[in-house]
């Protein structure tokens, strides 16, 4: 038996709605708003079979980590993609392959592909500072949020700073009337957030269940008008880097996670109750499945360069030969970085561009004349690839 994790407590407030609500919103007076507990000296003991999760997702954390070998800038970009388009998608932000590949060299493209880029940043930045430091810290998971959200068009504004207002989640646009969580005030949420930065910078917690606890409570606190759950997925990864898990790469856990949402939101409101151990022991499974569902893409893409030069049959000495390599590393391009890495001329390398094309081993991504673009598209695929991969054991699971 698990000794007992706080629960959260509630208390109820004065509501007024602001703007024009409906008449329902109009006569909604009070609300209940949850309370987390402080967890900064918590106690954490998890269960017989938490334990056992606990240790093997470690362990293929780690594995995976280093797996990456020779090829670590290529591999660790597509992990991080992986989790950023992953984590975006739990929030409904999508966008097709083109139109994200657009966004990731900065051509024009969808909000919600610009997005996917930004939450890509975001992760790298939380999990990078955590690395370099070695602590968790509030500015870091600031900077994060307005990497994030900076441009987004309702809540730019926000960016980077903690919420001043009462949010939630579900219910009325206008007022928490039948919402399904009703975090702190935001008069509480300095001193809450502070607590959680003392949680995280502990080394007396298994790594995934300090990972795990940190994300629920994150998500509890919601300290940030927008945007709190990609960068709560990105605080997993920052606990992992700090404590040292993790050394190049961000293991896909929100990819384990987008094949089961609803498990996963009935799961971190359980950790409200005070059932912090079925939360771990899901994570700590996430975990496990996503790195072994990725070390299935490293190998994927570990095999494409050899594939490509099969399919292309470049001269040798050419500029299709110099480019091919180096596709993994960047999948999406224009013609001046394709002719930086060949040693040509830009005017000379569209020749090699196009016998590749007609090779099937990249294609067009910008259609205008003045905005070209390519990309390696095998590799933006095994994205989706690697989420099918999971879903089918969630499925089994």
């Amino acid at each position: 038996m698990t000794d007992p994790w706080p629960i959260h407590g509630s208390r109820t407030v004065p509501w007024k709605s602001s703007g024009r609500p409906p008449r329902e919103d109009r006569e909604f007076s009070e609300v209940t708003v949850s309370l987390p507990p402080t967890i900064a000296e918590c106690w954490y003991d998890p269960g017989r079979e938490t334990i056992v999760a606990l240790e093997e997702a470690a362990v293929a954390v780690a594995s995976l980590d280093v797996t990456a070998g020779t090829r670590m800038a290529a591999i660790s970009g597509f992990l991080l993609r992986s989790e950023a388009v992953s984590s975006s998608k739990i929030e409904h932000v999508n966008a097709n392959r083109d139109d994200y590949a657009r966004a990731m060299i900065g051509l024009k493209a969808s909000d919600n592909a610009r997005s996917m880029v930004a939450a890509a940043d975001a992760v790298q930045g939380m999990i990078d500072a955590a690395g370099n430091t070695g602590e968790i810290r509030l500015a870091d998971l600031l900077a994060a949020h307005h990497t994030l959200m900076k441009d987004d068009p309702v809540d730019g504004p926000h960016a980077g700073k903690l919420r001043d207002v009462q949010n939630w989640i579900g219910g009325s646009d206008y007022s928490p009337r039948g919402a399904i969580h009703v975090p702190p005030p935001p008069e509480l949420v300095p001193d809450l957030m502070d607590d959680l930065m003392l949680f995280c910078n502990r080394r007396d917690v298994p790594i995934m269940a300090q990972a795990a606890i940190a994300h629920a409570q994150f998500e509890s606190i919601r300290p940030f008008t927008d945007g709190n759950g990609r960068v709560g997925r990105a605080l997993i990864g920052a606990v992992s880097r700090r404590r040292g898990l993790t050394r190049n790469t961000v293991t896909p856990i929100a990819s384990a996670m987008v094949a089961d949402v609803d498990r996963y939101f009935r799961l971190v409101n359980n950790y409200r109750t005070g059932d912090a151990d079925a939360f771990v022991l899901y994570l700590a499974r996430c975990a496990l499945h996503a790195a072994s569902a990725a070390r299935e893409s490293v190998s994927a893409l570990d095999g494409l360069p050899a594939l490509w030069f099969e399919l292309a049959r470049p001269r040798k000495g050419s500029a299709d030969e110099k480019i091919i390599p180096w596709l993994l590393e960047r999948p999406v391009f224009e013609a001046n970085s394709a002719a930086h890495i060949a040693g040509v001329a830009e005017s000379s390398v569209y020749a090699a561009l196009d016998r590749l094309t007609t090779a099937g081993v990249i294609s067009k991504v910008g259609q205008s004349k003045r905005h070209q673009a390519w990309a390696a598209t095998e590799v933006l695929d095994e994205v989706d690839r690697l989420n099918q991969r999971l879903a089918h054991i969630a499925k089994a699971a």
